[in-house]
């Protein structure tokens, strides 16, 4: 096997794909960091941690053997992290907050490379429309909000009630590519 040119410290098919449209070829490799929640930290320095933590963890997993990306997004609501929900109940609790609101998408993106490892942030707004309780509930029985931060994906079946959004759509899936791009012509 040819030694990768960027590891990806993540399964995420999403973020793999969109590393792809850019004309990078990663090798994922996941990582088990624990992600709790430091109680004095604010929603974006547990983004931006978690994203350095899982790239630093890929780095050590491969010992250095090429520049790793980590990357996480949380889901904010007044101030308030909205991450992967535990159980359906969740996920529509969650849904219901978003509903008829703005909410903030953060996006951290990390890499690691030899002597050196930095991180950048994509910060977005959404606007969702107002969602009734059926919709809400049909959703849910798709499972495609259980392993997504604020129980839904961009790129999926919640596209329909997105009335606006400001920043980056890739961000919001889960890997700024302006930012991710910047960063990989800057450290790699």
């Amino acid at each position: 096997m040819k030694k990768p040119d960027i590891i990806l410290a993540s399964q995420s098919p999403r973020r793999k794909q969109l590393l792809e449209q850019i004309g990078i070829n990663p090798f994922c490799l996941p990582v088990d960091i624990d992600e709790s929640k430091f109680e004095s930290e604010s929603p974006q320095e547990y983004c931006q941690r978690l994203s350095l933590e899982k790239a630093q963890a890929g780095w050590q997993q491969t010992k250095g053997q090429a520049p790793v990306i980590g990357s996480d997004t949380i889901v904010v609501f007044k101030g308030k992290t909205l991450g992967k929900p535990k159980d359906k109940a969740d996920a529509k609790n969650m849904l219901k907050i978003l509903s008829n609101n703005t909410h903030q998408v953060m996006t951290a993106v990390s890499i690691v490379a030899e002597n050196t490892k930095k991180t950048v942030m994509s910060v977005s707004h959404v606007e969702f429309r107002k969602l009734d309780t059926k919709e809400l509930n049909d959703y849910i029985e798709t499972t495609e909000p259980m392993d997504k931060a604020g129980s839904y994906g961009i790129q999926g079946k919640a596209a329909v009630w997105i009335k606006n959004i400001s920043g980056s759509y890739s961000g919001i899936m889960g890997l700024p590519l302006f930012e991710t791009a910047k960063l990989i012509r800057e450290m790699v």
